[in-house]
Order: structure tokens, then sequence, then C-alpha cells
């Protein structure tokens, strides 16, 4: 049985959570520094910032039968270890994270690059897949993003 056609009573969403710290600055070179300074206040300070970050990772799917499980956890924090914390934690992420060599690593672009990198290893089997990725920037900051329309 697989996702799509799951018995309703039985879907679920499964959450883990990791944490790291990164700093990150945020400017555009299509901006002047006038106008960095307008659109991301003291985040545009060339010589970065950081932060304590962290990152909800939601699976949904269905239970299976045998194992009680949407999918094997440790199978999950493996692929959050090496396709996210080992990127991203104590990371300059302009300059040692390729995803922003070209884009501000906003937590916008953040939670999108983080989708993109853990997405196609979350199930082989069908069973389960990427509902959501959360990045919690601040205590009253975070962005949800559930992949594209």
């Amino acid at each position: 049985m697989g996702v799509s056609s799951h018995n309703i009573f039985n879907h679920m969403i499964i959450s883990k959570k990791v944490e790291f710290s990164a700093s990150h600055i945020c400017r555009s070179p299509q901006l002047s520094d006038e106008e960095n300074l307008r659109v991301y206040g003291l985040a545009a300070n060339p010589n970065s910032h950081g932060h304590n970050y962290i990152v909800e990772v939601a699976i949904e799917g269905d239970p299976d039968p045998i194992t009680g499980m949407i999918l094997d956890l440790k199978h999950l924090k493996d692929i959050l270890e090496d396709r996210i914390l080992k990127v991203y934690d104590h990371r300059l992420l302009n300059v040692e994270v390729d995803s922003f060599a070209d884009k501000v690593p906003t937590v916008e672009n953040m939670a999108i690059d983080m989708w993109n990198r853990i997405e196609a290893h979350i199930d082989a089997t069908g069973r389960a897949r990427l509902f959501s990725v959360r990045v919690h920037e601040t205590n009253e900051l975070f962005v949800e993003y559930r992949g594209k329309a």
C-alpha cells in the first residue's frame, strides 16, 4: 500500500528535530548598501552574524503493518546528519554552502535547500514522503516549506 492509497485512519505525520549553529550574511549584490540595510536590517552586516537553528523535518505516510513505523527512524537520523548537519553546522553559509553562492541564505532559501537535499532520500519503498521542512532561525521566527505545489 503506497502513500497515495492510504487509509485515513492510519495515515500520520512523524517529525524529527535537529539543531545546528551557522552564520550568514543577508545581502544581495543586486541591491545598494542602503537598500540592503532597508531590506535586511542589521542582518545585512557584511561581517556576518549567527544563529542557533532548529530544523524540524516532517514525514507523512502509513505505518508498516509489521514494524508499526512510517519509516526507519535511524535512516531518517542518518539522512539529517549527512544531508543537513554536515552541510550547515558551524558554516558561514554564503561561503561554505554551494547553494548560496548566488542567492541570499535567508531562512526561506535555507528551507528550500534542505528540502531539495533530503526529499529523494526519505523512502525507497513508497510508504512515506517528505511532508515539510521547518527552519527556526530564532524563538520568534521560523519558516515552513512543503515543496512545490
